[in-house]
């Protein structure tokens, strides 16, 4: 199915096609596809992060097509042309949960016809996704790859607890120590969970073009302030080492916060990984959808609710191939401490390698797309066909 005439043409590859999959866990799902002309190739899915779209996977499609794979990129729920579900703050956000988006994934690799996914690769809250993919259902998905954020594993259950006082808001504790901080901070998913924050962004002062154009060289390698190195704990001291898009000023919103690292006009015309025809494209697409879509998945992850429905999969482990990439300069690996570390030495326990890539930044599979998709070709390739 065609994209309604009302939205503009998708500024795609040639080998890449954008269709509509019907009653897929309540959504008219929107995915990109590349190496559809041959029926029987194995399958790999890609799924994006915050705020990125399927089309940030343009990249590294073709690649994989050519390779002999089945590449199957979709606007997850929230994002994008994919509909169906609640924009409304106040809205149903359960069907945000961790939970609800891995039965998406499944929705949509069965609605293609595979029992079976050779990998299943995230990025940024996509890794999130690929990773409780990977935990639940083994059984089709046979590899997995996180990109930028690493997977510390599934939540503990109250241990002991029938014998020893436990500090149920530890964990808050930090966000009363940033706001007391003589510079005082606070975490960005925290802001992310409060109702103005897609309002900041979705009518942020400078245009939605110009807030994803800062937001984007940031978070990237082309900010030469990146310098990222592991936190030694969870602490208002540590975490305010962290760049101003994870902890903020306290009293700034997101589109303030950015604004102050706008790159030049002649830095935007250099760019050769985010050219402005493609920014103007995904800029398009928030400004006519909202940010608040993606700020669910942010409201669920902080949700104690939400938490303890994934303690079910406690001591739980990831037990098929599994890869990490990230950008040298991407401060998502260590922006929750101890979880790079965790994920290699007990969620992982077949864990390949972890690259970290000169000269990328956050936004790895974009800015260094040559050598992201010769790793993904490694790791295929090690795998075998089934």
């Amino acid at each position: 199915m065609t994209a309604p005439s009302s939205l503009p043409d998708i500024p795609l590859p040639s080998g890449i096609r954008s269709r509509y999959l019907q009653n897929i866990n309540g959504l008219r799902m929107h995915v990109l596809e590349a190496g559809f002309e041959t029926p029987g190739r194995p399958c790999v899915l890609l799924l994006h992060g915050f705020p990125e779209l399927a089309f940030c996977w343009r990249k590294v499609m073709i690649p994989l097509a050519e390779a002999g794979y089945h590449v199957i990129a979709p606007d997850q729920r929230g994002y994008g042309r994919t509909s169906g579900w609640d924009s409304d703050y106040d809205g149903d956000l359960a069907s945000f949960r961790l939970t609800n988006l891995v039965r998406d994934t499944l929705g949509v690799v069965s609605a293609f016809g595979y029992n079976t996914v050779d990998a299943v690769i995230g990025h940024d809250f996509g890794s999130a996704v690929a990773a409780w993919s990977a935990l639940m259902r083994p059984d089709v998905f046979r590899s997995v790859v996180l990109m930028s954020a690493p997977f510390a594993g599934a939540p503990s259950l109250p241990f002991n607890s029938a014998n020893e006082a436990i500090d149920a808001e530890a964990e808050d504790h930090v966000h009363r120590e940033l706001a007391a901080l003589p510079r005082p901070r606070k975490h960005y998913q925290w802001y992310y969970s409060t109702r103005e924050a897609d309002d900041h962004m979705h009518r942020a002062p400078q245009g939605v073009h110009a807030f994803l154009r800062a937001y984007y060289h940031y978070k990237s390698a082309d900010w030469k302030g990146e310098a990222p190195y592991p936190l030694r704990s969870w602490s208002a001291t540590e975490l305010a080492n962290m760049p101003t898009y994870y902890i903020m000023d306290r009293d700034k919103d997101m589109a303030a916060t950015v604004a102050e690292h706008m790159p030049s006009a002649g830095a935007i015309a250099a760019n050769q990984w985010l050219p402005e025809s493609d920014l103007s494209f995904c800029s398009t697409e928030f400004a006519r959808s909202g940010f608040q879509g993606g700020l669910q998945w942010y409201r669920c992850a902080l949700s104690s609710k939400f938490r303890s429905e994934l303690q079910i999969w406690s001591g739980r482990s990831i037990d098929i191939p599994s890869l990490f990439i990230a950008g040298a300069q991407d401060w998502g690996v260590y922006q929750h401490p101890g979880a790079y570390e965790l994920m290699q030495s007990r969620a992982c326990t077949r864990m390949t390698a972890c690259h970290l890539i000169a000269g990328a930044g956050h936004w790895v599979q974009q800015e260094q797309s040559d050598e992201v998709v010769r790793l993904l070709q490694e790791f295929l390739n090690q795998l075998g066909r089934p």
